[in-house]
């Protein structure tokens, strides 16, 4: 086995845990897997009765390959004749480490793995707050949760059905839940509540009865309260909403995201980048393309950055939209 073929297939599993290079290897159509997942078992078995290790806990952190001598063969022919064959040969070297539950972050960091985080998530308790404010027991957590998305998807689709824009916009930046024992307040951020109220004031009344209705409350108390938005465009929930209007009547992608930046800047925003991944323009192969603006400090936790993540279906298929807006810097 030549040492290219050996280090195609070593290339795809440094850096990984040890259940998951015996999966790809597996998998994996090339003739050189084999030798290599012996190497690693008997690595790992050596690990496991020598040193009485965990092999959940084994992750590759070196695999290396160098070329080692050509055995040379004669392949015998007719009449006497023969001809030579060179078959290469290669040196492999697997190195296993032992990482617990504190070093794995700084093993993933070491071999070139992302860090995802949700920047509103990173920033909880410095500058960014909750959007859902209530207290229950352990037990009642996951259904309070589920009455939060009843209320939003609730709200969202009554807008969505009342509200004419010709672009699409329904204009919520954001929905906040306060829950008491009584009573439960919800107050809609919208950049354009005109749209809504306009030409039926008691819309918000109606809107009221179907949220009651929805969620069969009887003894607490809805109340629902808007709240205008000075600069909607400074908002990355209602920028996804126009861009999202943009490629769904065929306007390109990147024609879209720059008149959104656009708009972001009247709103005096230091900094915005947007990524849209799948079937762009309807191609075969999905793909992933952003535009920055401006500063984007992801890392620095006194940056005020809101964010949102959004789908759109095309007749192409579904497209992702995502987008980091930096507001400001405290």
């Amino acid at each position: 086995m030549s040492a290219h073929k050996a280090r195609r297939v070593l290339d795809q599993i440094r850096g990984r845990s040890y259940q998951e290079t015996l999966m790809i290897l597996e998998l994996m159509p090339y003739r050189a897997c084999y030798p290599i997942f012996k190497v690693i078992y008997s690595a790992a078995a050596n690990a496991k009765h020598n040193m009485g290790l965990n092999e959940e806990y084994l992750v590759i952190i070196k695999a290396t390959v160098d070329e080692g001598t050509t055995v040379k063969k004669l392949k015998p022919r007719a009449r006497g004749r023969s001809y030579p064959i060179k078959r290469p040969t290669c040196h492999i070297t697997i190195v296993l480490k032992n990482i617990s539950l504190y070093e794995e972050s700084v093993v993933e960091n070491s071999i070139g793995m992302g860090q995802k985080i949700n920047p509103l998530g990173f920033r909880l308790g410095t500058i960014q707050g909750h959007h859902s404010l209530w207290f229950a027991q352990p037990k009642n957590y996951s259904k309070g949760l589920q009455e939060d998305q009843k209320i939003r998807e609730c709200i969202k689709n009554y807008v969505q059905k009342n509200m004419r824009i010709s672009s699409g916009v329904e204009g919520i930046a954001r929905i906040e839940i306060q829950k008491r024992i009584d009573l439960i307040q919800i107050i809609i951020h919208m950049g354009f509540p005109k749209l809504l109220v306009e030409g039926k004031p008691r819309r918000i009344e109606e809107l009221q009865m179907n949220v009651q209705k929805e969620l069969n409350y009887v003894n607490r108390k809805l109340n629902i309260t808007i709240t205008r938005i000075t600069k909607p465009y400074g908002h990355p929930n209602i920028l996804a909403e126009f861009i999202a209007g943009q490629l769904r009547n065929r306007v390109s992608f990147r024609k879209a995201i720059k008149k959104a930046i656009e708009l972001t800047e009247q709103a005096d925003t230091k900094g915005i980048q947007v990524q849209i991944a799948g079937r762009i323009d309807g191609k075969e192969i999905a793909r992933v393309e952003w535009i920055r603006e401006g500063r984007v400090p992801l890392q620095t936790i006194r940056a005020k950055i809101d964010y949102c993540s959004y789908r759109v279906r095309t007749i192409y298929g579904v497209l992702g939209i995502k987008i980091w807006i930096f507001v400001d810097e405290e």
